[in-house]
Parts: C-alpha cells; structure tokens; sequence
C-alpha cells in the first residue's frame, strides 16, 4: 500500500492544492532528467525539473494481473530536453522513468506514483511520443537458458569463447558508394567471404554516425566490393569515406559452429533433440526391428 508523505497529506486535505506532474528519467548510461508540466523550473532531490519541454503524459491504465499496461508521454524536441538525434541514436531506448506528483510550492513534497520504462517512440514535425511501459514488461522477457537445436549463446560472449578480434572474424571498410539508407558498399573487405558478417555488427568509427551500431542483414560481394545491408536505418545520413568496424555474425547452428569457428566444444544448444516432426511419426513394420506385432 502506498503510504503518502505526512505534509503532503495535509496539504491534499487543505481547501486547494498546488500540485503539478513531474517525471525523473534514467537514461542506460546513467544520465538523469528531470522533467515537469508546471510553468516553472522546479529543484527536486538535487535534479533540476525542466519546465520549458511541453511534456505532457496521457492516461496512466492500471488493471489486474500481468498484463503489460502503461501510458504515453509527448512533448516537444529540443536540445534542453530530448532531442531527435539522441532519440534517432537509441540514447532513450529502455531508459527507465518514474512518474511523481509534486506540490510547487514545496517540492520537498512528492510522491512516486509509478515507474516504468520507455519503450517505442515516435517522431514527428518536431515532436514525440515514448511508450511507457509498466514494470510487469519485464515478466515477458527471456530469463535463463532456452533448450533448443540452435545455440542460445552470443557469438563472442563467455559461454562461446569466440575470439572476436582475431582478424578472421573482424575488419574495417571504408564507405565508396550509398546504394540506400539500409545498403552500403565498403572498400577493404574483399579478403572475406560473403556472409561473413551477415548477423554480426557494423559500427560507425566516424563520420556523422560514429558510435551508431546495428545488426547486419545481409553481406555479398559485388566486383570484389562488399556490399552490406544493414537492420537499422543510421540516425544521420551516411557519406562517402565514412569507416566502419565489422564483426562476423552466426547463425546460430552446430555445423557453421564445427565448420566455420572451430567452437563445437562451446557449442551451447542441443543438435540431436527432436523436433515436431518426431511427435508426429509412427512406427512403420520393417524398420527399426519393428515386426508390426502391435498391429495384429
């Protein structure tokens, strides 16, 4: 049960009040801001909260049980409060965020109502909208091993052991053409096969992109130049002699494991569990040493 604060419990039973909404964001890099939708700044617990956003949230939706429920929070962008290259960049992705009443006039008198994390936010004509996602999110994420044919280890973590900077598996190329947002061509990487980096990593080492990183889709080799699609558009448009770190990808199966990495020892799925197609299969007369006697 929440139990409100002594002064601001007074202060609700008064005859008017002096509240107003304010939020204290998280950022995954521990950067904290605050903000609130009084018409003044506000000093909460050392944190400046920002009065100049416009954040406004809608609706706060609470209900039983575990279903993932939250609201909405928009405002305008802007270099004091959120901006739309740190939005682009993925900066607020998975930030948490608590939701506070405060008294103005006295902000050492607030109250936490919820927290949450951001999820989805859209960007428009100056704007957005972030997601807030209740804390019961968390119950629909992955938690321990996943028993499986195909690994459940990332490729170059501790449970794989895959050395990732050995140069077989890691390289720089340097951006000769922009077929779109999503497909580059890259000079310096003609010594590796195609496919190498499909589902590894491209990270921007400069230009307007340097420190963006996303998942490669696909990587062929067109006139000894690679070509390379990426999973996510770059948050800046991508310029020629731009350069990029690549590292190789898997696809998670026991023979690239064996064949390609030499890991197989590492290797951390099951190959040899059945899958649906086992359940479905009935003894036939004849194989197996089976003589049909059941069937009699």
């Amino acid at each position: 049960m929440r139990t409100v604060p002594t002064a601001l419990a007074s202060h609700l039973a008064g005859g008017a009040t002096t509240l107003c909404s304010a939020w204290r964001l998280t950022r995954r890099d521990g950067l904290v801001l605050g903000f609130t939708d009084h018409d003044r700044d506000l000093e909460l617990e050392g944190l400046t909260l920002k009065a100049a956003s416009g954040i406004a949230a809608s609706e706060h939706a609470s209900a039983e049980g575990l279903a993932v429920t939250g609201a909405e929070l928009s405002g305008a962008l802007s270099a004091e409060a959120l901006s739309a290259d740190d939005l682009a960049a993925g900066l607020y992705d998975g930030a948490a965020i608590e939701l506070l009443r405060v008294n103005w006039a006295d902000p050492a008198q607030h109250l936490l109502l919820t927290r949450g994390t951001i999820g989805e936010v859209r960007c428009e004509d100056g704007s957005f909208t972030a997601e807030i996602r209740s804390q019961t999110d968390a119950l629909n994420q992955t938690r321990g091993r996943l028993y499986g044919v195909r690994c459940d280890a990332d490729l170059g973590d501790a449970r794989c052991g895959v050395d990732l900077a050995a140069a077989a598996y890691a390289a720089s190329g340097v951006v000769v053409a922009i077929d779109s947002a999503l497909r580059l061509r890259l000079e310096g990487l003609s010594d590796y096969a195609a496919e190498t980096f499909a589902r590894g990593t491209a990270r921007f080492t400069s230009g307007a992109n340097a420190g963006f990183s996303t998942e490669v889709k696909s990587h062929t080799l067109e006139d000894g130049v690679a070509a390379i699609r990426l999973w996510q558009r770059p948050p800046f448009p991508v310029a020629v002699g731009d350069e990029v770190a690549l590292t190789a990808g898997c696809d998670k199966q026991f023979s690239t494991c064996r064949d390609h990495f030499s890991n197989h020892l590492n290797f951390q799925g099951f190959p040899h569990m059945p899958g649906n197609d086992f359940v479905l299969t009935v003894a036939v007369p004849g194989e197996g040493g089976y003589d049909g006697s059941l069937l009699e």
